[in-house]
């Protein structure tokens, strides 16, 4: 099923990992890059939900991911769980569709990070989402730099974790794999959230889930923010890790919240191998629909009976 791969087993799957890095750099893949950067990830852009504690910080990381803004308050949700579970789904239904008719600029950056805290490996690409005048969508890569990556070896699984797990995407027709539990409210930035719990219900063969926590804004009954990790069923024998990731969208004309920036900053605990310190970053910028020019705006809560 893929997963990073240790040091132990780079040798065996080379040829694979190779191959699954010149298919994104050839644009097979619809993923993002960054510049390349020699030190902490930078926060999100302004107007995302901003995550907890010391962006990028190795030395608060674990302690950043136990802070929130504010404590999770057991207040009972102002509409049934149930009603608020069927709404956001909707409007994740709603949001995918609508995230297909804009154009985007998507910058990833995948780092191994040694002992002392420096950076040792490193692969980033830069591509743009474009329509063709018939409208047909494609990615354009601007920058695709050779990997220096040594350690661990990423699999075409991973980049189609980061391409369509990290964001999750929690529709009416995904709802039924998961478990959804309500949690409580919390305060995050501005914006009042209710939190939920979800992990898949059973794990199938060749199928990816999104195991962890989610934040919906309490008016807009939008996701705004995700935190968890990929799983699912392993090949036997295969040494694997999947690091813990945090996705932050920001709101867009009052209307849909999209996802601009997705972190993990974390170690990879093999069974077979070193542990790896990791640090990825993936940014989505320049929305633009398609045939208009849409501008991003700071995040405001929207009275949905408006909408």
């Amino acid at each position: 099923m893929g997963g990073f791969i240790s040091g132990m087993a780079v040798k065996e799957r080379k040829k694979m990992g190779v191959r699954a890095l010149l298919m994104v750099a050839c644009g097979a893949l619809a993923l993002p890059m960054a510049a390349q950067r020699r030190g902490p990830l930078p926060p999100p852009p302004p107007g995302t939900v901003a995550p907890s504690g010391a962006p990028g910080d190795p030395a608060k990381t674990n302690a950043a991911r136990q802070e929130t803004s504010s404590p999770i308050t057991n207040e009972p949700p102002a509409l049934p769980v149930e009603q608020i579970v069927q709404k956001f789904t909707e409007h994740e239904e709603e949001y995918r569709k609508e995230r297909e008719n804009y154009t985007y600029t998507q910058f990833f950056v995948f780092q191994t990070i040694d002992e002392d805290g420096q950076v040792d490996g490193e692969y980033r690409m830069t591509s743009d989402i474009l329509f063709t005048p018939g409208g047909r969508r494609y990615e354009k890569v601007i920058e695709a730099p050779a990997s220096t990556i040594q350690r661990i070896t990423m699999e075409q699984q991973d980049f189609d974790d980061i391409e369509k797990v990290w964001p999750l995407v929690l529709t009416p027709d995904e709802l039924p794999k998961y478990e959804v539990k309500y949690i409580g409210r919390e305060r995050v930035d501005e914006l009042g959230t209710y939190v939920f719990d979800i992990e898949p219900k059973k794990l199938e063969k060749k199928q990816r889930y999104f195991q962890g926590r989610i934040w919906v804004e309490d008016r807009d009954l939008q996701i705004v923010k995700t935190r968890g990790k990929g799983t699912g069923l392993m090949k036997k024998k295969q040494d694997s890790a999947y690091p813990l990731f945090e996705t932050f969208r920001e709101n867009i004309e009052g209307r849909f919240w999209f996802p601009t920036y997705t972190r993990s900053d974390d170690t990879l605990h093999f069974k077979t191998g070193p542990d790896v310190h990791i640090r990825v970053s993936v940014r989505y910028s320049n929305y633009k629909r398609f045939g208009s020019t849409i501008k991003i705006g700071k995040a405001t809560q929207v009275d949905p009976e408006k909408h």
